[in-house]
Formats: structure tokens, C-alpha cells, sequence
């Protein structure tokens, strides 16, 4: 079986799971809601403030397109913006229409298009960058519940900081893995081959070798202080103006909620949208800004659930809007669109050889047997 097909399939399965999920937190998100004042309290939203935190949410996507840059330059350092803002655009366009994250995949795909970029170069430019958002987003929660007048509530039945301490353990252990591949790059990829031929089939096993030797040349920022300064830079504006724009939201709707709880909202949030979901995170979403503001703040859950919808479309539309714009303005077919994690997954199998060889140039490890 191709890589293509087994993506298609996996596709298939993580649609199907998605939607059931959505539909799941949907249920619970709507619970005790009153959809009659939903209605009023949507309505009754002050719009400058409302347009404030469109604004908020949208600007945020220029951040991403320059720290992109920091990430891919040591390996082509001469990418367009207008290439990768499209590229971003047409992604999380592409998470918001169509189901288990195709995004992810068709921003690498519409950047090699545009760019002599590498595919397995590109994809692995954003899982670098979904580590970055991932371990920023820790230290912000982290910053959140230091502050003396956070509640001291609980989700789930546990404490919130032995939540955030869970995350942190599971991104430092993600990023000591990264800068073991940076720092030693033949030692750990063996040794990660030799634990995936001994735990797991070969039709699983290669997959996650040939990701990490295509991975190792995205890692090239990582060695540079200034470019890893840069990122981590970039990376706490973009997720801070993310917050302020969640803030903007809750003075739209009238939520009396420090700028604190704004920031661990969105980190809430962040994660909750990281599960399989239906196209554009519906239900997981609210269902998220309901933990975040009910039990954390005791805000009316009519109230909530209105800025959960609001805010979500000022979100939803702008970025929907832009990315299918550069997808007619690019030329980009709708199959496509559609079809992006097909394309790369097939891409990515041809290009695995050749990537191994540049590897092998720059001081990575040889190829195995």
C-alpha cells in the first residue's frame, strides 16, 4: 500500500472520529444554555470592541508568516512572504472547511509549490513550529497561574497546575528529543530506529524514521542563538497578541475578565482544538471556552457560550476568507485543497532519498541499510 493511500485512509478514519468528537463537546457545551438569551447577549455585543478582537485574531497570521521565516532560513533562506502568508492562509483555511487538520499538510504543499522548497523541508519547518507553540504556550499557562489572583478551581477533578505540569513534562520531553537531534543527529536517530524495528511493524516503523532524517535539516534554526532568540521571540508576540484579542472579545461580550484569564483561556483552548474535530473545531471549541470561563471565572454559561460563538466566527471568517482568496488568486484547484495530505504524503515518499543525501552532505547520518 502507497503512502498516499494509507494517508487517505487514515484521513478517513480521523474524519469520521472527528466529527463524532465536535458533535460530543457540542452536546456538553450546550448544556444550561438558554438559547434565547444566547441571541440577546450576541446581539447586545459592543461592536468596537467586537472588531477589536477581529482584528486581534487576524493580525496574528503576519506574526506567524515572519517567524516562519526564522525557522525555514538556514536551509532556504530566500522565501517570500507573500509565498509563505498565502501558504498559511490557504492551510488554515483548508483546517476550517475540511476535516482532520488537512491544513497542516496543504501549507507545505502550497509553500513547495510557490517556493523551491522541499515538501518533507517545509512539513518539517511546522512541526518545529508547533513545538515552539506548544512549549509557549505552557510557559504562558504556567505564567497565568502564578499570578496570586488566579481562582484556585479545579477542571476534572484536578489541580490546574498539575494540568499545565503534565504539558510541560510532555513538550520538554519533546523538545530534548529535538535538540538531541540537533546535537546529535546519528546517535538518536539510530537509536530511535533500532526501538521502532524492535516495538513496531515495519509499515509503522519506516514512516517514523524517514520523518525524523527529513526533519533534522528544519532543525538547522535551532543551532543558531540568534535565529532561536528570534523564534522565541516571535513566538510569545504572536501568542500574546492572541490573548489580547481573546480579551477584546470578552469586553465585547461584557465578561469582567482580567487579561490573565484571557491568556489562559487561550491556551485552554490551544489544546482542547489540538484532538481530531470537525472542520473548523466546532463544538470543541465552545465546549473549551466553557471550561475556561465557567468553572475557572463562574461566568453565566449563557454568556459564555455567546462569546464562544462570536469570537470563534471572528476568528473562523477572516482567515477563511483570505485563504480562499490566494487559493483563486494562485491558481490552486479544489481538488487540491482537498487532497493536500494525499499530495504531500506521496511527495514525501519520492522526496525521502534525495533528502537523505543532502543530510549525508551536511555531516547528518547515513542512510541505513
Amino acid at each position: 500500500m502507497s503512502a498516499a493511500e494509507k494517508s487517505r485512509r487514515m484521513l478517513d478514519w480521523r474524519a469520521v472520529l472527528g466529527v463524532l468528537l465536535s458533535l460530543f463537546f457540542l452536546y456538553f457545551a450546550l448544556r444550561g444554555v438558554s438559547f434565547k438569551a444566547v441571541v440577546q447577549n450576541v446581539a447586545a455585543a459592543n461592536p468596537l470592541w467586537y472588531l477589536a478582537a477581529i482584528v486581534g485574531t487576524t493580525f496574528p497570521f503576519w506574526v506567524r508568516t515572519w517567524r516562519w521565516k526564522s525557522i525555514i532560513v538556514p536551509v532556504y533562506p530566500e522565501t517570500k512572504f507573500r509565498a509563505r502568508f498565502a501558504a498559511s492562509c490557504i492551510g488554515f483555511m483548508a483546517n476550517n472547511i475540511f476535516p482532520a487538520r488537512v491544513g497542516e499538510f496543504l501549507r507545505a504543499y502550497v509553500l513547495s509549490r510557490l517556493e523551491p522548497v522541499p515538501v518533507v523541508t517545509s512539513l518539517g519547518s511546522l512541526v518545529v513550529e508547533r513545538l515552539f507553540d506548544g512549549i509557549t504556550l505552557v510557559v504562558l499557562t504556567f505564567v497565568a497561574l502564578a499570578v496570586p489572583s488566579f481562582p484556585a478551581h479545579t477542571v476534572a477533578g484536578e489541580e490546574l497546575h498539575k494540568v499545565a505540569s503534565v504539558l510541560a513534562i510532555v513538550f520538554g520531553g519533546v523538545g530534548v528529543v529535538f535538540v538531541a537531534l540537533v546535537i546529535w543527529p546519528q546517535r538518536v536517530v539510530a537509536v530511535i530506529e533500532r526501538l521502532a524495528a524492535r516495538l513496531l511493524p515495519v509499515a509503522y516503523g519506516r514512516p517514523i524514521v524517514d520523518a525524523l532524517e527529513s526533519l533534522l535539516a528544519a532543525l538547522g534554526a535551532i543551532r543558531h542563538p540568534v535565529l532561536l532568540l528570534r523564534i522565541v521571540a516571535w513566538s510569545f508576540t504572536l501568542w500574546i497578541l492572541g490573548a489580547l484579542s481573546y480579551w477584546f472579545g470578552l469586553r465585547a461580550f461584557g465578561i469582567q475578565v482580567p487579561f490573565l484569564g484571557a491568556l489562559f483561556l487561550q491556551s485552554v483552548v490551544s489544546f482542547a482544538v489540538a484532538v481530531p474535530s470537525s472542520p473548523g473545531f466546532f463544538g470543541i471549541f465552545e465546549y473549551a471556552v466553557k471550561i475556561g470561563l465557567v468553572q475557572i471565572w463562574n461566568v453565566d454559561p449563557n454568556r459564555a457560550f455567546s462569546y464562544a460563538i462570536g469570537f470563534h466566527i471572528a476568528g473562523y471568517v477572516p482567515v477563511t476568507v483570505m485563504g480562499l482568496y490566494y487559493t483563486w488568486r494562485l491558481g490552486i484547484s479544489w481538488k487540491e485543497v482537498g487532497g493536500g495530505e494525499q499530495a504531500v504524503a506521496e511527495t514525501v515518499e519520492q522526496e525521502i532519498p534525495a533528502a537523505r543525501e543532502i543530510l549525508r552532505a551536511k555531516g547528518g547520518r547515513e542512510p541505513p541499510p
